[in-house]
Parts: C-alpha cells; sequence; structure tokens
C-alpha cells in the first residue's frame, strides 16, 4: 500500500488541507486510516494512492463546492423569489408592483453572460431549455396576467432544478463570486475557458495532472515544489501565479529570481491542495475567514471544521467579523492543548479590491483573552453590543475585541461611549466594562506574574472613580437640582484634556472645580502628573464616576 503525504505549510496551503479534509469526510465518505490519515507527529496528511487512482477528483472537487456555497449562491436566491412569487400569484390582493424588483433580479441574473455561457456549455445534457429561451426571447414582466407569470415561473423552476443546471449555475455563482477571490488565471477562471464546459477543464488542469504525477516515478526529475520539496519535471511543474496576491505573472516578471530564472513551482498534489483552499475558508456576511494554527493537523481540522465552530457560531444578522473571532477565541481557549501556540486569524472580502488581513494572535493575548474577568466583561458586552451615534451604530463588543488583538488601548472607545452617555445613560455601563478591559488587559501587560499586583491596582483607580462621584454630588447639591445637565460643559472640556493627554489644563479645571465646593483635589492626581499613561486610566475613571458611575460597597467587591 503506497502513500502520499501532504505536509502543513502556509495558510493557503493548511486551508487546502481543511478543503481536502471536508470532501474527503462530508462528500467522498472516504474511510478514515485506510483511504486517508494522519501521520504519528500529525504534521502532514497522507492519501492512500490506490484511493487516489480511482477517485474521481473533478466530481468530488465540484460536489464539494456547490454543497458548501449552494446557500450563498446567487442561484439559490433566485430559487427562493421565484418560491416567494408562486407563493402569492393566487392571492386576491396580488400587486405585481410590488414585486416588480424581485422579478427584475430573476430576469437581470438569468440572463447575465456568465449564466448564458454556463447554460449554454450544458445545453446537450438537459431534457429541454425551452423555458430559457422563452426568457431570452420574452422576459418575465410584473404586468402579466398572473396565471401567465406562473405557467413561466413553474417552467423555469423545472428547469433550475435540474442536476446538471443546478451544478453548472451554482458553480457560475461560485467561481465568479467565491473561488476567484483565492486563485485565478487558470482553467474555468481563463478566460479562453470561459464557454467550455467546467468539468472538462478541471479534470484537465487539475486532477488528471494530480493522478499522473502520482503514478509517475519521479527520480529523474531535477526540479523541486517550493511547497513539499517533492521531485518535479518541466511536464508537472505548476506555476504558483494563479494563486492570487501570491506571486505576480511569473512568465512576465522574472527579475525577482536569481538570474531571472523561475523556480517558483508546486507539484501537482500541491496545486490541487492549493485549489482546495475556498472550502477552508468560512464564508460569514461578505468575509471570508480562516483559523490558522500552527500545532498541528487535528487542531487545524478542529477548529474550521464546518460542522464545528461554524455550527455554533452561526451568522446573526449585522454579526460582523470581530464579534465572530470572539466566539471562535472561547472555544479554542476551551481546546485541550498542551500549550497555547500563536493563532492567525486571516480575513479576505469578497470585494476584488480587498486583500487579506492577518491578526496575529499569541500567547500572551490568548492568556489576556482567556483571564476570567476579562472574558467576563467581554460577555457582558456581547449580549448589547450596539450603541447609536448620530446616524451610525458601533458594535462595542468588536471593537473591543479588535482593539485587544490589534495591540491598541481601548479609550478611543471609552471618549466615544462617555460623550454618548451624557444623551443615552445606559451607555455609562458600556463605559464601565470597557474600562474595566482596559485596565485589567493593560496590568496584565505589565504584572502579568503577579495577580496580587493587579487587584490593588484595580482599586485604585475605581477609588479615584469614587471621587469623581463624590463631586458630581457636590456640584449638583449646589446648584440645588439633580440634572446633570448643568456640568455637561464641565465634563465636554475634562474629556478632550484627557483624550488629547493635556494634563495641565485638566488639572487646572480639576483645581477650579474643587475649590469652588471646598472639597480636596484627590491625591491620586498628584501621582499621574507625570505619567500618561497612568493619567489617561484615573482620568477616565474620574469622568466615569463625574458622569454617575457608582456602585455600592458590595457591588464594588465583586468587580474588583
Amino acid at each position: 500500500m503506497g502513500r502520499i503525504y501532504i505536509p502543513m505549510g502556509d495558510f493557503l496551503k493548511n486551508a487546502g488541507i481543511v478543503g481536502m479534509h471536508y470532501i474527503l469526510d462530508e462528500i467522498a465518505a472516504a474511510s478514515e486510516d485506510l483511504d486517508y490519515g494522519y501521520t504519528e507527529d500529525n504534521q502532514q496528511l497522507w492519501l492512500d494512492t490506490d484511493f487516489c487512482q480511482e477517485t474521481d477528483w473533478t466530481d468530488l472537487y465540484f460536489r464539494g463546492i456547490t454543497t458548501y456555497y449552494r446557500s450563498h449562491s446567487v442561484y439559490q436566491t433566485i430559487l427562493d423569489k421565484i418560491k416567494n412569487l408562486l407563493a402569492v400569484l393566487d392571492l386576491p390582493e396580488w400587486d405585481g408592483k410590488k414585486w416588480k424588483d424581485d422579478i427584475k433580479f430573476i430576469n437581470d441574473k438569468l440572463l447575465s453572460n456568465s449564466y448564458k455561457s454556463g447554460i449554454a456549455s450544458i445545453k446537450d445534457e438537459v431534457d429541454t431549455t425551452e423555458a430559457y429561451e422563452m426568457l431570452k426571447a420574452v422576459k418575465l414582466k410584473e404586468s402579466m396576467e398572473p396565471e401567465l407569470l406562473r405557467d413561466r415561473l413553474v417552467q423555469l423552476h423545472e428547469f433550475l432544478i435540474q442536476p446538471i443546471c443546478a451544478e453548472t449555475l451554482i458553480m457560475k455563482s461560485a467561481i465568479y463570486n467565491y473561488i476567484n477571490r483565492f486563485w485565478d488565471g487558470k482553467c474555468f477562471l481563463l478566460r479562453a475557458n470561459a464557454a467550455k464546459n467546467m468539468r472538462e477543464v478541471f479534470e484537465n488542469d487539475f486532477s488528471e495532472p494530480f493522478r499522473t504525477y502520482i503514478a509517475i516515478d519521479q527520480k529523474k526529475a531535477k526540479e523541486i515544489c517550493i511547497d513539499c520539496s517533492a521531485m518535479i519535471d518541466s511536464k508537472t511543474k505548476v506555476s504558483l501565479a494563479f494563486m492570487k496576491d501570491q506571486a505576480d505573472d511569473l512568465a512576465r516578471k522574472q527579475s525577482a529570481f536569481w538570474n531571472c530564472k523561475v523556480d517558483a513551482f508546486l507539484c501537482p498534489v500541491c496545486a490541487f491542495v492549493y485549489a482546495l483552499s475556498p472550502l477552508g475558508f468560512y464564508l460569514m456576511g461578505n468575509r471570508f475567514l480562516f483559523i490558522n494554527t500552527d500545532q498541528n493537523i487535528q487542531e487545524l481540522l478542529e477548529v474550521n471544521r464546518k460542522d464545528g465552530i461554524m455550527q455554533d457560531v452561526e451568522r446573526e444578522d449585522g454579526e460582523r467579523y470581530t464579534s465572530w473571532i470572539s466566539r471562535t477565541l472561547n472555544l479554542l481557549l476551551k481546546m485541550k492543548t498542551e500549550e497555547l501556540g500563536n493563532i492567525q486569524i486571516i480575513t479576505r472580502g469578497r470585494d476584488e479590491s480587498e486583500r487579506y488581513t492577518f491578526d496575529i494572535i499569541n500567547k500572551n493575548i490568548l492568556a489576556i483573552l482567556n483571564d476570567e474577568k476579562v472574558r467576563a466583561g467581554l460577555d457582558v458586552l456581547s449580549k448589547y453590543p450596539y450603541i447609536k451615534k448620530g446616524t451610525e451604530y458601533i458594535n462595542i463588543h468588536e471593537t473591543v475585541i479588535l482593539n485587544i488583538l490589534r495591540y491598541r488601548n481601548q479609550y478611543p472607545l471609552l471618549n466615544i461611549l462617555l460623550r454618548q452617555s451624557m444623551d443615552v445613560k445606559t451607555y455609562l455601563v458600556d463605559a464601565y466594562w470597557v474600562y474595566d478591559i482596559q485596565i485589567r488587559v493593560s496590568l496584565l501587560k505589565k504584572d502579568n506574574e503577579d495577580k496580587n499586583k493587579i487587584g490593588g491596582a484595580i482599586v485604585n483607580r475605581y477609588k479615584v472613580r469614587e471621587c469623581g462621584y463624590e463631586l458630581r454630588n457636590k456640584l449638583l447639591a449646589a446648584k440645588g437640582t439633580s440634572d446633570d445637565s448643568r456640568i455637561r460643559g464641565t465634563v465636554y472640556r475634562l474629556l478632550n484634556a484627557v483624550a488629547v493627554g493635556d494634563v495641565s489644563h485638566f488639572m487646572e479645571i480639576i483645581m477650579r472645580i474643587y475649590c469652588s465646593v471646598n472639597l480636596t483635589v484627590p491625591d491620586a492626581f498628584i501621582e499621574c502628573l507625570d505619567n500618561r499613561e497612568k493619567f489617561r486610566e484615573y482620568g477616565y475613571a474620574f469622568l466615569m464616576g463625574l458622569e454617575g458611575s457608582h456602585y455600592e460597597k458590595k457591588e464594588e467587591k465583586v468587580n474588583d
């Protein structure tokens, strides 16, 4: 029994391995430890050579793509709109004008160039194209008689649900909306192949070279695959240029290589794995997401399982990238690993102009995110994550997560929250949790070995908040009111001073106010005169109290 080995590599190679596992496990129902498996060190995926020769890889690829991307495809949207139209056509209150946009969508998408070329390539394989030819001749219109519109829609639906038609149109959607975000200029994404049968060109460009390479002895080959170091020759080597943002056009741009001799080539096995990379990423909204762990294949597969994390964190309306990250991290942190290693979270937008974005999460950041009280704060923020600023909505939960991952402080967000809390007092609760996370993260970075120091430092900062709350009560009592709009101007000036780090201006305002109510300026402010970081920590704590953030002593102990 022979085997071929596929080692872990860069994030795209690893995404391809996840995609390979997906088609083996979910589509082919292959037998683990017989048809495929993993090396003892868990660094390589292996495939049985007999299994490779007997497997229809083109069929697995197409079934994998159409299964995974069906729900995200234009094809499925068309079917859904047809179904909705058929459900209301017979109602007495039917009004075609209300469904004008849906009818236009069906016309425009089915008559797009990609769909035309796709249907033309399978016209000899479907029972009939009469319904589609009728659409090309006479488009659907909202002004049609309901009976005629119904008949046309039923005929279109019957045409579209034919297996070969469904596969072709889903693939057309996937090719131009998803696959081409990862690779291009090859196979069915080569312009010259646009009108050709997609299965045939994939077989010729990926599947057949894959099987042939495995069957041929490569002892006489003189070149090396840049990914797995397998031997390749001029007939078997595959240019890396088809992978987007990984290499330039190597045929025309050779100056980057020694003596202008291009040596960035892949073996057919690695090329096939890279072609599977769109199946390794998770599509959430308008972003592709992938978690790249460097420990072993089993961990890589576990965190990127389509029926694991992805099922548990099914997208909610309005959910963004970092919301998904935060919940994903919670699962990662729960995994039983001997040691927390570095983790890459890679994202790519569906828009052609967007490139890969990388968030490298090292052991220290993971440890911070795994801190009990930091996670408690994040959990609270996740329940009601949105605040309104003008006409825009800000997801504070995801902003806090992203700030932690990218080593940014929370003060700009905290400043926004305190300003908005003057009108919406509930935002003051959010401000408290954002501040609490900021302080704990900052102190964990400094004193991550001494938790007692952290607790004491946090207590000191919340004492400053109490000073702000005491001053608030004195000011409102002096003005004979409970309406804090009377001190709004003071809060604004102090917020501006803290935001720009103007210690002198802040202290000038503070001293004037304290003198007006016969109170002593807190000693804590003396400590931060020459310490910009401590000034922000104490300043924002004070301002939270001045705006009304306060807890009874018993509750305060819970937060320390």
